[in-house]
């Protein structure tokens, strides 16, 4: 259930098309992440996506993966956010692990939320086609040696290699569990849900993404697909996302009362 909903197509972009490709192949897919995430201790969560020309991030991505390292947290994990000064500057009163640098050191896993994957020629593209200059975070997925998860809503994105998508802008570059979403944001949402039934707790319960992507905003973050700043994530307005959020604990809360 939280898998079909998160990948919800309101936008019309085709995704509900990958989102179907892609539970024929791997149908216990989000299972499988909630597995890798739960297993794991120490996790790194990248979310950076420039939108161009000017190249500023967009919404879509760090409230994500906000919510994800804070559920991570909560359950004795550890997590860090790796991503860019302005969004990393925008974040940092709702969490203090973050990093702006790429690491070299180990991670017991790592999960991208809607940061680029290089297409096959090496660039990296956004949905429209038009060239992305982002910081290679993908190669620290090409090289790993433990579990990667991606998250994605287009194509281009980390892990989206996973589906052997055929044109030349779609992502290469595959990760050991892909997540499929309307949002990426809702993908990430959908993973805490799980980890949230797994583990008999509401991760969801205080999470505020409003409020998130308020911040986000102010400092300079953009809609991608409107390409202004305004409060909104892949241009639904926010009272869409809350919804998702809410049908989400609701779900949660349902299923471990």
């Amino acid at each position: 259930m939280i898998d079909h909903l998160i990948a919800t197509d309101i936008g019309g972009r085709g995704v509900q098309e990958l989102y179907l490709k892609y539970k024929a192949i791997k149908p216990n897919y989000i299972d499988n992440a909630t597995d890798i995430l739960l297993s794991s201790k120490d996790v790194l969560i990248v979310a950076d996506f420039p939108i161009p020309p000017l190249m500023i991030p967009e919404t879509d991505g760090p409230p994500g993966a906000l919510a994800l390292a804070l559920a991570l947290d909560e359950v004795g994990k550890k997590a860090t956010i790796l991503t860019e000064d302005i969004i990393a500057d925008a974040l940092k009163e709702f969490y203090s692990n973050i990093i702006t640098e790429i690491p070299k050191k180990e991670f017991s896993c790592l999960v991208s939320v809607e940061t680029p994957g290089r297409a096959s020629d090496g660039k990296y593209y956004s949905f429209s086609g038009m060239e992305i200059r982002v910081s290679p975070y993908d190669e620290l997925f090409i090289k790993a040696t433990v579990p990667t998860i991606g998250i994605g809503d287009g194509g281009n994105e980390i892990g989206m290699g996973n589906l052997n998508l055929k044109g030349k802008y779609y992502s290469i570059v595959k990760t050991t569990e892909l997540i499929v979403a309307g949002v990426s944001n809702w993908g990430a949402y959908g993973l805490v849900a799980n980890m949230s039934i797994r583990e008999g707790v509401n991760l969801l319960r205080d999470y505020n993404e409003i409020e998130v992507v308020r911040a986000l905003v102010s400092a300079g973050v953009i809609d991608g697909i409107s390409k202004k700043r305004e409060v909104t994530v892949d241009g639904l307005p926010m009272s869409i996302h809350s919804r998702i959020l809410d049908l989400l604990r609701e779900i949660v809360e349902f299923k471990i009362r």
